[in-house]
């Protein structure tokens, strides 16, 4: 927990930005997700033009 407390005071700046901010990434967050969820259930399995239509399906 100290560890943890040390760093949040490191980067002050930073969290204070992220309180303070009227915008957010978490619609990019959840695309970014979703590809990622996309492609590890495909891993190993098919090439790349099935993964690109897995994705824009997807869509």
């Amino acid at each position: 927990m100290v560890s943890f407390a040390r760093g949040i005071g490191r980067d002050i700046a930073a969290v204070v930005a992220a309180m303070t901010t009227p915008w957010s990434t978490s619609p990019v967050e959840g695309h970014i997700n979703r590809l990622k969820t996309i492609k590890r259930s495909m891993y190993g399995r098919a090439g790349f033009g099935l993964l690109r239509s897995r994705v824009l399906q997807a869509a």
